[in-house]
């Protein structure tokens, strides 16, 4: 056979080549709507690849991004990758304390960024070029992207290894330090064709793609590289969409695929049943990054749109799992059907699952037995990226911490059933989930403990039907110090975090409980602070 690598260079010049008018649609955050076909976005991120080579960059150099769903996003995308370069897409929902630090870690050279995100970069040191994307006025000390674009010549792509690095993405570890997750070239192409297939997302040249997933979160459930292989259009719904918007853009571009976390489709659902809207009969949306709850299938049942559910982790670039329910099941009551439905799926091809106990040992395929997920496959990452320490269980630190036996240690409890539909029914680690991005209470209680008031701390996840869970603080006051008000103490957070990161509630006890071994016992905390209606 012939020795041809797998890049991601091929996934856009075949869309620009067969379907060169098919459109990328792009949103902007003043509401005006830019459309290009794939041949321009094509042309486009050649000029920038000769931008980029002229601002300085060499093989292996990292590029930050800080930017929203946008065309100039995508070409990024393509563009950095193409001459030997690493996409570095920093999650603008982090503080810019946060920011400075990844960006620091990943060694990044040069930083894109959208006008509204600029002011995340305040506290980053050591860029050699920043730019700005939508710079309208010039933001001061920044480039624009446009006139860097325009003056530019395309640069040709070069000769890659399949095995390079074309993408890193940031996670939480069990410390709430960041984890990076380096993507080769490979990986994502090999993501990339089997996301598509029918039993998968089963995406097409007749479809037309909504990323509701940001692009800064684990390269968008790689939806914008199927795009362009697929030669599918692409909507892009630009700066913080709202559920308006996102029900608009089903109904006016004709959406056939859609994907994001379920909080999202809450709103959007929520949204449909207020101003129900014309869409199109052959919508499927998929439901990521979290459980998808019953209630949420049945909304979209009673409006006919089919919903799907799945699972990920940045570690597979990310998605592992997809929930296609088998014919055989045609025939099956609602809700064992529905049982099936809200299970994370089965794993996709290539990619392997085991359900193990603490020994290692394959849990019975019963539905019942748990044990933690464990996945291995040519798109799981086999360490974090050099520097970015991991941490098992046992407390071992450092790259390939969270590995056994070349097993990804996804820090998953779950079931299997006889069918080979994997089902999460807990985490090892105690870090919060809420609207499919991950909080720290690590961090969360670390800074609690400045309060004077506060003795001792622990922040766990209570049970939300928006946004799947949300973080309430377990206080202990010191005595004689307890406030009129015990929600006064998370003015100890101060703006070390995003919003989004407070707790929803103090809870005050008179001590925390703790294990055998003297650690808290959060899962006790868990079961306190969550209602008795809502207990499983």
């Amino acid at each position: 056979m012939m020795d041809a690598p797998l890049t991601l260079t091929h996934l856009l010049d075949r869309g620009a080549r067969l379907h060169p008018a098919k459109e990328v649609v792009s949103l902007a955050g003043d509401g005006s709507v830019t459309r290009i076909g794939w041949a321009g976005v094509r042309e486009r991120a050649a000029r920038l690849a000769g931008a980029l080579l002229r601002l300085g960059l060499r093989r292996g150099d990292r590029v930050a991004t800080l930017a929203w769903n946008t065309h100039r996003h995508l070409e990024l995308y393509f563009a950095v990758p193409a001459i030997g370069g690493v996409l570095h897409t920093v999650n603008a929902r982090l503080s810019p304390g946060q920011v400075a630090r990844i960006v620091a870690h990943a060694g990044d050279r040069f930083l894109f960024a959208d006008a509204d995100l600029v002011s995340l970069a305040d506290g980053v040191e050591g860029l050699e070029a920043r730019v700005v994307l939508d710079g309208r006025p010039p933001v001061p000390g920044w480039q624009d992207y446009e006139e860097l674009v325009r003056g530019a010549t395309p640069a040709e792509p070069v000769r890659l290894d399949e095995n390079e690095a074309a993408a890193l993405c940031y996670t939480s570890g069990t410390t709430g330090d960041p984890k990076g997750v380096l993507y080769s070239h490979r990986a994502l192409a090999l993501h990339t064709l089997t996301i598509s297939l029918p039993d998968a997302f089963a995406l097409g040249e007749r479809d037309v793609i909504l990323p509701a997933v940001p692009m800064f979160h684990a390269t968008a459930w790689g939806l914008p590289f199927a795009a362009a292989l697929s030669g599918a259009t692409l909507v892009l719904p630009g700066p913080r969409p709202g559920a308006d918007l996102l029900a608009s853009l089903l109904e006016d571009e004709r959406v056939t695929f859609a994907a994001g976390v379920p909080t999202v489709w809450w709103g959007v659902l929520d949204e449909l049943r207020r101003a129900p809207r014309r869409l199109s009969r052959r919508l499927r949306i998929h439901s990521g990054g979290a459980p998808t709850p019953a209630a949420l299938v049945r909304g979209y049942d009673d409006l006919g749109v089919e919903i799907l559910s799945g699972w990920g982790m940045t570690e597979l670039s990310p998605v592992g799992m997809v929930c296609r329910p088998r014919a055989a099941m045609a025939e099956w009551d609602e809700e064992r059907l529905l049982r099936v439905r809200t299970s994370q799926g089965t794993p996709l091809p290539f990619v392997e699952a085991r359900v193990v106990d603490e020994e290692g040992r394959g849990v019975a395929a019963d539905g019942r037995a748990a044990g933690e997920l464990e996945v291995r496959g040519p798109w799981v990452a086999a360490a974090y990226y050099p520097g970015a320490g991991g941490e098992t269980e046992g407390g071992e630190v450092g790259p390939q911490a969270g590995w056994r036996d070349g097993w990804l240690r996804t820090g998953d409890v779950a079931t299997v059933d006889a069918w080979g539909y994997v089902r999460l029914v807990d985490r090892t680690k105690d870090l919060i989930r809420s609207g499919g991005e991950w909080i720290s209470s690590v961090q969360l209680e670390d800074a609690l403990m400045d309060h004077p008031a506060v003795a001792d701390v622990a922040v766990v996840a209570a049970p939300d039907d928006r946004w799947g869970e949300r973080p309430v603080a377990c206080v202990v006051f010191r005595e004689g110090s307890v406030p009129e008000d015990p929600a006064s103490v998370l003015e100890a957070l101060g703006g070390r975090f995003p919003s989004w990161w407070r707790p929803d509630r103090v809870e005050m006890l008179g001590a925390l409980p703790r294990t055998t071994t003297g650690k808290v016992d959060k899962k006790l905390l868990r079961r306190l602070v969550t209602p008795p209606s809502r207990e499983t």
